[in-house]
């Protein structure tokens, strides 16, 4: 066994966590308040501590040292000691051993105990415990960087040109009858021939993936037998989820977004920088808590408690120059390092938030909106959090784009038939221009979408009028009740009557959402009828309730994903310039709206409670004409000419070529799309 000792001389303080190098590795760690920290090797089962040695040098709060000798695949883990003085924000305790926020990779689990508490339970957090915690931790460990990729990068698709699929690592793979057995629920299987070729079918341009950063089950779920399965529960930010990997190697990944990328499929990850696992003041202490609490957490104004935007307990710090370090960093490294394409970062607004409150020009976006690796990639906004003055749908700036609930729930509600629907859902079909039409921003600004992994999936919103989350032990408490949903007669499963009545408004709106502007997002499974037993909240369910039923899914679905995106590229109407009328300023696609009797609509159109609606689109190439029915059975008189149907979600398949002229009848609750015929050259 080696018996290692710092090399002084060659000590670097301007790289964090541990960086390799042929002669040995460096080791430093962020903490302006302790006083003193120990690194603790372990060996390669992360379970025996093999050697414990004193940081040797600090500056500027960075303590550091290289160690000759330390190769890849070496377990290690820090001590920090300081103050605990829970009143003024510190909470140091040398007794639990802590993971290193810049570890690429981990080796072992987190094994629940009271050990892993800095104070005594069951007493307050202002007690002091003196239990060693290194049983029950995992260990991060010194990652090989190693990998050919061969003149890979990030593919940078336009964002017109986009369909992205929302998906989990797991929960897309584990029942997938095309992906190996020991392959499910892991990057191999993520990135398997049969999801590649599945994606390729629908048109998908992107997946993006719930959380992968290594992050933790909490503890009173696995006490119930459940998990957090979703992953918003971050605890590391360089080291993708243990769960994930077969081997445990991070390559696993590097591998699955190189065959990704020569399929020609960008890959954009759910990133959680608002919070961390460690809970607020009464949570564990695995990480930054026991590194430097005051610094890396936003605390309330007596210091004890964690101030919360986030719902969560805590709330990252990114005001704190090293903490919003450590998230530059964090995504850099996921470009440079791994090749991702893009993020969507959770809870946004908590990222913008500064002294006054939320700030679109704040550190965050800035640091973002000037950096050369970053500012080049999909950034994705999730646009609210719990916090007063957290709904900013529409407030970010360019570069973002943001997740757009209007759409979402304008769509939803005008296809279940709520009245004096129509006036809102022209604007969720031209981009949402009330939101985001400012500020040079492009009309690919929203990110319109149906459902997603929080919330009923799309086919529940047609089988169930109210949430079903007893599964989550929390007798019904959880997840929204603003689920806009409709069960068509029959709470769950129904007849093939009533199965063939949703499958008909299901494609219904896949088309109000395929057809509009801006960027369409898909949740993988709503493509396939995919059903949660109307579950709104599967957070907690890694099992058959999340897991995708490819064995049950519904053929006509998927086939009219596929046809509609085709039709959607085939004709651009993903225009990155705004929609005016015939005489606006010329630059974008000309929009008018028709009414069912062939006029343009009037004032007193938009006011009179339609359940339908034209709208022409003129892009320079193409000529269409999109015409939504949420009601019954009626005619819809065409603009002069002669036209072609292209789509018609009442049929099956959807796609069709058939010419058109004068009035042609619609079928109830459906989206028809037509082109104008060209006269022959």
């Amino acid at each position: 066994m080696n018996d290692y000792s710092f090399d002084l001389a060659a000590s670097r303080s301007d790289v964090l966590g541990a960086d390799v190098s042929a002669d040995g590795t460096n080791f430093a760690l962020f903490s302006d308040n302790a006083t003193r920290v120990e690194l603790c090797l372990f060996d390669e089962t992360g379970e025996t501590e093999i050697q414990r040695l004193d940081m040797p040098l600090m500056e500027g709060g960075i303590w550091h040292g290289f160690i000759p000798g330390i190769r890849p695949g070496q377990a290690y883990g820090y001590r920090v000691h300081g103050p605990y003085e829970p009143e003024n924000g510190h909470r140091f305790n040398p007794n639990k051993l802590l993971l290193d926020p810049y570890a690429r990779q981990v080796v072992g689990h987190t094994k629940w105990d009271d050990a892993l508490f800095g104070y005594a339970l069951p007493g307050d957090d202002l007690t002091f415990d003196e239990r060693d915690s290194a049983p029950f931790m995992p260990k991060a460990v010194v990652s090989d960087p190693d990998f050919d990729w061969d003149a890979d990068w990030t593919l940078q698709y336009r964002w017109c040109d986009s369909l992205i699929y929302e998906s989990h690592v797991k929960g897309l793979t584990q029942r997938h009858p095309g992906v190996p057995e020991e392959d499910r629920g892991t990057f191999a299987g993520l990135a398997s021939d049969a999801v590649i070729e599945h994606l390729h079918r629908i048109g998908a341009t992107a997946i993006e993936l719930l959380p992968i950063h290594g992050f933790l089950h909490d503890r009173h779920l696995v006490e119930k037998g459940l998990s957090n399965y979703w992953g918003y529960n971050s605890l590391l930010f360089f080291a993708p989820h243990r769960g994930y990997l077969k081997t445990g190697n991070p390559r696993e990944v590097k591998l699955a977004i190189q065959k990704f990328h020569r399929a020609g499929i960008e890959v954009i990850l759910d990133v959680v920088y608002n919070h961390t696992a460690e809970g607020n003041e009464r949570g564990p202490t695995l990480c930054f808590k026991g590194i430097d609490n005051a610094s890396y957490y936003l605390l309330s104004d007596d210091k004890r408690h964690s101030f919360d935007t986030t719902g969560t307990g805590n709330t990252l710090n990114v005001a704190h120059p090293m903490v919003l370090r450590m998230v530059l960093d964090s995504l850099r490294y996921w470009v440079q390092v791994m090749h991702v394409d893009g993020f969507r970062f959770d809870l946004a607004s908590t990222l913008g938030r500064e002294s006054q409150g939320f700030e679109r020009e704040g550190a965050f976006f800035a640091a973002i909106r000037q950096d050369p690796v970053l500012s080049k990639v999909k950034l994705i906004a999730e646009p609210w959090d719990i916090g007063e003055g957290g709904y900013q749908v529409g407030g970010f700036p360019w570069p973002f784009r943001e997740w757009n609930d209007k759409a979402r729930d304008d769509l939803r509600a005008f296809w279940r038939r709520d009245p004096g629907l129509v006036p809102r859902v022209s604007q969720r079909l031209t981009g949402s221009p009330i939101q985001f039409n400012h500020s040079h921003r492009p009309a690919t600004s929203s990110i319109n979408f149906l459902a997603a992994h929080d919330g009923f999936t799309l086919w529940d919103t047609v089988s169930y009028n109210d949430k079903h989350n007893d599964a989550n032990g929390e007798d019904g408490r959880d997840g929204h009740s603003h689920n806009l949903s409709d069960n068509m007669g029959v709470e769950g499963p129904g007849d093939d009557s009533v199965t063939a009545s949703r499958r008909r408004r299901v494609k219904a709106m896949l088309g109000s959402l395929l057809f509009s502007q801006g960027v369409p997002m898909i949740l993988a499974g709503d493509e396939i009828g995919q059903t949660q037993q109307g579950n709104n909240n599967a957070y907690c369910q890694d099992n058959e309730i999340a897991w995708l039923d490819w064995d049950n899914r519904q053929e006509a679905i998927t086939q009219a994903v596929a046809d509609m995106m085709a039709f959607r590229k085939e004709v651009a109407l993903g225009q990155i310039q705004w929609a005016t009328a015939p005489d606006g300023d010329g630059k974008g696609p000309e929009v008018t709206w028709h009414h069912p009797q062939g006029r343009t609509m009037t004032d007193e159109d938009w006011n009179s409670g339609l359940a339908c609606i034209g709208m022409r689109l003129m892009t320079g190439s193409h000529d269409v004409l999109l015409v939504l029915n949420a009601g019954d059975d009626g005619p819809f008189a065409l603009p002069e000419g002669d036209w072609v149907q292209r789509i018609d979600t009442a049929a099956d398949p959807v796609a069709c070529d058939r010419p058109a002229s004068g009035e042609v009848a619609l079928p109830w609750q459906s989206v028809a799309a037509f082109t104008r015929q060209q006269p022959d050259a």
